[in-house]
């Protein structure tokens, strides 16, 4: 039976007590979640051995996540996962103007997206069920939106994640949780020896703004098939013009069910697995850490040091009527459910 408490995390400036929400499994795996930007904190979970590592980037107080620098470290992110070229969709006849972070683009749902807000939580489900009511208007998004996202963590290791959202006037929504992974251990280094596998026969290609071109390629023959067990960092410098755009891999994959990846760690023997309802796959191989950042652990933060698997819909949706659709209107919920389970292997 999962135990579950709450302890204050750190204030904002204006005072606000930001609360940390642990979920512990009986074996003393945990995970922790904050109720800034319903943030994962950390994971710990054992390796081949039965001992214990936080698996997940992040800080260790709350001064980490209020850094502009913050690369979204195991944030909720919302309204809209990913990006809307030039910050502009039309949805019904009108156009809307989101807030751009990226140069012209609209990244994780703008500059003050889900990640930056403080959300309410409750016991719920066997977890904690966090909520955050998005204004009409907010960084341009049309439409009320209520959003919650339950987190549950049993005795199988198994982090489920539940998000749900209703609407009073079409919008468009696309929720994930934007976790950095090291198997071997929060701040030991690279992740480039990890085994990735991703159940996808395309992907979709992008341009030098990190935009889909609308193209649906198959992955086969390039450095972009992992049908198979590869390494992560085995073909990152090939010379392929979409690991430059990149700096690497930063990519939606077309998922071909509801097993996304597995990815296994050599060294330590653990072993990620994730299922989801969403169609789509952003594969990131941490290349924009810079070593800037220090994490719980208090080591440097470098390139290559995380992987991210973002479960969510294609990016730019809104701007591509052949990919799927990320409009929600009056009267429908939005709903989708990713499982991460944590094993080992010998």
């Amino acid at each position: 039976m999962t135990s579950i408490d709450s302890t204050p995390f750190g204030e904002l400036p204006d005072g606000t007590v930001i609360e940390k929400w642990t979920l512990t499994a009986a074996s003393g795996a945990a995970v922790s979640i904050l109720t800034w930007g319903a943030t994962i904190q950390s994971v710990l979970v054992p390796d081949r051995d039965g001992t214990l590592g936080n698996v997940t980037l992040g800080f260790a107080g709350l001064a980490g996540y209020l850094d502009p620098a913050n690369p979204y470290f195991g944030s909720t992110i919302g309204r809209y996962g990913n990006r809307i070229a030039g910050g502009t969709f039309t949805l019904d006849g009108q156009t809307h103007k989101i807030s751009q972070n990226e140069g012209q683009t609209a990244l994780h749902g703008g500059v003050r997206g889900f990640d930056k807000r403080v959300w309410s939580a409750a016991r719920a489900d066997g977890g904690v069920r966090m909520s955050y009511t998005s204004p009409d208007g907010e960084e341009g998004f049309p439409g009320t939106l209520e959003t919650s996202v339950t987190f549950t963590f049993d005795d199988e290791h198994r982090l489920r994640i539940d998000y749900r959202a209703t609407t009073d006037r079409a919008t468009v929504v696309s929720l994930t949780n934007h976790a950095y992974w090291n198997l071997t251990g929060e701040g030991t280094g690279t992740i480039n020896d990890h085994l990735l596998r991703i159940n996808a026969e395309h992907y979709t290609p992008i341009d030098e703004d990190l935009i889909p071109t609308g193209a649906v390629t198959p992955v086969a023959g390039t450095p972009f098939d992992f049908r198979d067990f590869h390494p992560i960092g085995a073909r990152l410098r090939d010379a392929d013009q979409q690991l430059g755009y990149g700096l690497g891999y930063d990519h939606n994959y077309v998922l071909a069910g509801r097993e996304a990846a597995v990815v296994r760690d050599p060294r330590s023997g653990r072993q990620l697995t994730i299922e989801t309802t969403e169609p789509g796959l952003q594969f990131y191989s941490g290349n924009f850490l810079d070593g800037k950042l220090r994490g719980v652990s208090g080591r440097q933060y470098r390139q290559g040091d995380a992987f991210a698997l973002e479960t969510q819909h294609f990016p730019d949706s809104p701007n591509r009527p052949d990919f799927p659709s990320t409009v929600l209107r009056p009267g429908d919920t939005y709903g989708s459910t990713t499982i991460h389970t944590f094993t080992t292997f010998a």
